[in-house]
Parts: structure tokens; sequence; C-alpha cells
């Protein structure tokens, strides 16, 4: 079963807005539909409240004391010219006494006397009224006969006039829900041009082409097109470490393998064993120097992965102590005497195992380049609101004109040991990675020198009581 492809945002969009507006129109037309019925029921219970008013104003007493009424049939009129609905009416007199009209039709609720109508609704003849009794006195001049006015009516021009209400509410209510949705696809449209423009121009770049995108977004955009500018630079520093190595890898292992295949011919071609064993060793050698070479390439391909990551706080000083620790009995088989200074803790942001590499390749570097009995020292110090790594030798050092050129890659010094070129621009790497800077410098003394790390400090990882 294949997965379900998601609504698009324009239809998102749509049907959200048409949910809504059902949800919000149908409770409307409710309350529209109760406005309706009151207002209908407002207008013709006054008309029927009128006609039972002029009804009453023409009562009157004869000779014998008795109602009497002359129904002026305009009032009706009135009422059955708004709709097709009959109207009844009812006088009555004192108790038990109908005057004139249809004495079985049912009559409101008491209404007081001289009080506005009493309005209420009925079952009369098998269809639905509504009655309007208005309760008024015919005097003598000595006494008031009471009497009882009760109109009524269909309800036909009522639940017309109700329908008609609805049914143009509930017209401008599909108009301006079509009206709105048209507006919103036409407004979703235009507003998602900008993201058609952003993917056609990541679509129509070269597979080369990882510069970041200028394309105009909207500010709801911006964060999406950032992380897609950082995606396309890591990727670009991780096909540039990709390129770096493979060119690297090319260039720096031509000569050993050439030199392993000379070795074996020769031991191939070799008149005694004393001369095979030796161009053996030689190839062997060969290979050992293969072998440092892509440790020290795979270096900085990893240096190179490793750009944007977020470092974490460490302590120099102690990180320093354990790393030149490891290396003093490497130290001991070169006949270098290796120390270390520096107290105190430094808290700086790095990634330990980048910057011990670094500190590896400093130590061994000032192993290879220095003869035996050379002093080394590895230091640890505060400069102002730098910490400082610091690998300093009594060695013959390398002039200050070499000294830019040697931090490049496979770029060698003058020693007369075998280098790869490598080291120091792999530490100057790793120092750049964490905002950090490697110089190099004379010794006080004059003779040798000493390879420094410049690194920020960060106080607000130091914990409490302790040096920043």
């Amino acid at each position: 079963m294949s997965p379900r492809r998601p609504l698009s945002i324009r239809r998102r969009l749509l049907l959200s807005l048409l949910v809504a507006t059902a949800v919000f129109g149908t409770l409307a037309l409710i309350d529209t539909w109760r406005e309706a019925v009151r207002m209908a029921n407002l207008l013709s219970d006054r008309v029927l409240a009128g006609s039972a008013l002029v009804i009453a104003e023409r009562a009157s007493l004869d000779d014998q004391g008795r109602i009497t009424i002359d129904i002026p049939y305009g009032a009706l009129e009135m009422l059955s010219s708004t709709a097709q609905d009959r109207v009844f009416y009812r006088v009555d007199g004192p108790p038990g006494q109908v005057v004139t009209g249809y004495a079985d039709l049912p009559v409101a609720a008491q209404a007081p006397r001289g009080g506005d109508a009493v309005f209420a609704d009925a079952l009369y003849k098998g269809a639905q009224v509504r009655l309007a009794s208005l309760a008024r006195a015919a005097s003598t001049g000595i006494d008031e006969v009471p009497f009882l006015v009760t109109v009524a009516e269909t309800t036909s021009s009522r639940q017309q006039l109700t329908r008609a209400i609805m049914m143009r509410s509930a017209l401008r209510l599909a108009l301006m829900m079509l009206g709105a949705a048209a507006i919103v696809a036409i407004a979703v449209t235009l507003s998602l041009r900008p993201l058609r423009r952003l993917g056609e121009a990541i679509s129509e770049r070269s597979p080369d082409d990882l510069s970041p995108v200028e394309t105009p977004v909207p500010a709801e955009v911006r964060g999406l097109v950032a992380t897609i500018n950082l995606f396309m630079s890591r990727l670009d520093a991780a096909l540039e470490g990709l390129r770096n190595f493979t060119g690297n890898a090319a260039h720096q292992l031509r000569t050993p393998l050439a030199v392993v295949r000379t070795q074996l011919a020769l031991a191939a071609r070799a008149p005694d064993l004393a001369h095979a064993q030796e161009a053996a060793a030689k190839g062997d050698a060969a290979v050992a120097h293969a072998e440092r070479i892509l440790a020290q390439l795979l270096l900085l391909a990893k240096v190179g992965s490793r750009s944007g990551t977020a470092p974490q706080p460490m302590d120099l000083t102690d990180f320093a102590r354990r790393q030149t620790a490891e290396q003093i009995p490497v130290a001991a088989d070169a006949g270098t005497d290796l120390g270390f200074e520096g107290e105190g803790s430094l808290w700086i942001r790095a990634e330990p195992l980048l910057l011990a590499e670094a500190l590896q390749n400093l130590i061994s570097n000032a192993l290879l380049h220095t003869p035996g009995g050379t002093v080394v020292t590895v230091r640890v110090r505060r400069d102002g609101d730098h910490a400082v790594l610091e690998v300093e030798d009594n060695g013959p050092g390398i002039p200050d004109a070499a000294r830019a050129a040697v931090i490049r890659r496979f770029a060698r010094g003058e020693s007369p040991a075998e280098g790869l070129g490598l080291g120091l621009p792999v530490v100057d790497e790793i120092a750049r990675l964490f905002c950090g800077r490697l110089s190099l410098h004379d010794v006080a003394g004059g003779q040798g020198l000493a390879a420094r790390i410049s690194f920020d400090l960060d106080p607000r990882s130091a914990p409490a009581g302790q040096a920043a």
C-alpha cells in the first residue's frame, strides 16, 4: 500500500477555511433563524394587536346595557392582505357571553383591562394560529361593562417571512464562503510564488554550485533557507575535504608507492640474500611512510568533517598534562627530555579528541626535527583573556623566513629528519576550528622553537573558586 500523499498548503488552507466557515455559518444560521422568528412574530403581533384595538374602539352599549360592536372589516382585511392567511375573531362580553365572532376560538390568557394585548399560540380548525386578546370596558356613564376582543390568524405569513430572511442569510453566507475561498486561493497562490521561485532556483543549479541561496523569500521561510544554506555549507566543506583528500593522497602516495615497486623489483633481481633484505627493508620503510601520510590525510579529512560542531568546555591544563604524560615513553625512546609546566585550571571550548591530535602532532614534530638530548616542554599558561598551549624545544629551530611556509600543507623545514609536511597544517586547521591561532616563535635563549596555540578563555564554564 503506497503512503498517502499529504495535502498541499493551498488545499489545507482552503479546507480549513471552508470547515471553519461552515461551522460558524451554521451557528450564525441558527441564531439568524431565532432572530427571524422573533422579528416575524414581533411584526405580525403588532398587526394583530392593532386589529384588536381597532375592533375594541368600535364597541358600545345598547339601550339594554349590552355590548354591541360594529366590526370594521378593514381591520380584518389588514390581516388577510399580508399573506394567504385566514383570520378569526371573537368578542366576549361579561363572563359567559359571546357577543360576536367564532365562539369556539381559543382566547389568550386573561389580559389586564386597559393594558396591552396578550399573545398566545394555539391550534384552531386544524391550523396553527397566533392569538391576540385585548381587554377593555364600555362605559354607561355610571358603570362599566368589560369585554374581551380576540383576533387570530394562521401563521403562513410568519413562516414565509422567516424563510425569506433565512434564504437571504444563507445566500449571503454562501457568497461570503465562495468569495473567501476565492480570495484565499488567490492569496495563497501569490504567497507561494517565492517558494516556487526558491525551488526553481535550487533545481536549476549545477551540482557543483553549493553557494548560499540568495532568492528573496518571506520572513516565515527565512529559517528554512538558512537551514538549507547551512546544510549546503556543510556539504561543501565535506566535498572540499574529500577533494583535498583524494588530491593529496594521489600526490603524496605516488612517491612511496613507486619506491615500494622499485625495491620489490631490486629484491627480485638481487644477487644474494643480503641485497634482497636491504631492498625489502627500504620497501618496508616506504610502506610505513605511506601509512603515516594516510593517517595525516585522514586526520585532515576528519577535521574538515567536524566543521560547524559545537565544542564543549574543557580544562586545558589538566588535558595537556595527561596528553604529555602519554607521550613521555615515546620521547624517552627518542632520547628527548619531555616535560610539562602549568598550574591552575584554564577553561576553553574545544573538542578533546581533535585537540589531542593537535598536541600530539606538535610533540611529534618537536621529537622528529630535533636531535637526541633535546629538551621539549609542554606549557599551559594564561595570557590576558587567552589560554596559551605551547610546545617549546631547544633544537635547531626554523628560520624566520620559512615559518609561514611550513604551516602550509606539504611544506617541510630544513631538518634532515624525514617529515610529511602535514603536521603543522593539521594543527593550524584544528586550532582555527576552535577559534584558536597557531604561531611559531623564537625561544627566549635564542635557540629552539616555540609553537603556540592561543584560545579564548571561557570564564562561564570555569567552576567556582578556580581561575578562569
